[in-house]
């Protein structure tokens, strides 16, 4: 039984655990997006998400400690670089897990990518456009009687337009005004 064990070992020692946890953090911070199985990404989710926190507050000490977990320079200067810049307003949930329909071919593993959240090109563009979409109103299509068309019925007020000079013309009388009218001599009926 696993009562009250929290922490998935993943099948490895304590220290094969922690060194695949550390590389696999510093591929996501340099790279931004790694495929893994479902449970190391969940695994990786609690290992890197208090290090990008950690991250935000650029001290000596952050750095410090954040370095012994990662052993890794370029990792380090991404991390406190642009990954902190982007996450500065973020309150938590840096990173999502997306989980694929494929499984992998060696022994059927459900896969998955793990992924900063605010390095998702694709997303943030449909995020942006559907904040921009929202802010219109929305107009009912059902406009007059008969649930015309808010484009049929400006058309039909337009056709309707009374100047000073002219008689008052109706949008029915203007229409069949129109239908009554001789058209051109080469599409008339010839009997």
């Amino acid at each position: 039984m696993r009562h009250g064990k929290k922490i998935n070992h993943l099948g490895r020692t304590t220290a094969h655990r922690h060194a695949m946890l550390s590389n696999m953090a510093t591929s996501l911070i340099l790279h931004k997006r790694v495929t893994t199985t479902v449970a190391k990404a969940k695994a990786l989710r609690q290992y890197v998400e208090p290090l990008l926190t950690k991250a935000k507050d650029d001290t000596t000490h952050s750095r410090r400690t954040v370095f012994a977990t990662l052993q890794n320079k370029e990792s380090m200067k991404e991390l406190f670089g642009e990954v902190a810049a982007r996450i500065a307003t973020r309150p938590g949930g840096y990173t999502r897990i997306l989980k694929l329909s494929a499984t992998r071919a060696g022994d059927n593993a459900d896969m998955c990518i793990i992924e900063l959240v605010d390095f998702n090109e694709t997303l943030l563009e449909a995020k942006n456009a559907t904040e921009a979409k929202s802010t219109i109103t929305r107009r009912s299509r059902r406009r007059g009687k008969g649930g015309t068309d808010t484009t049929e019925s400006e058309a039909g007020t337009s056709a309707a337009v009374v100047t000073e000079d002219a008689p008052a013309v109706s949008a029915t009388e203007a229409e069949a005004a129109t239908l009554d009218a001789p058209a051109d001599e080469d599409q008339t009926p010839k009997a």
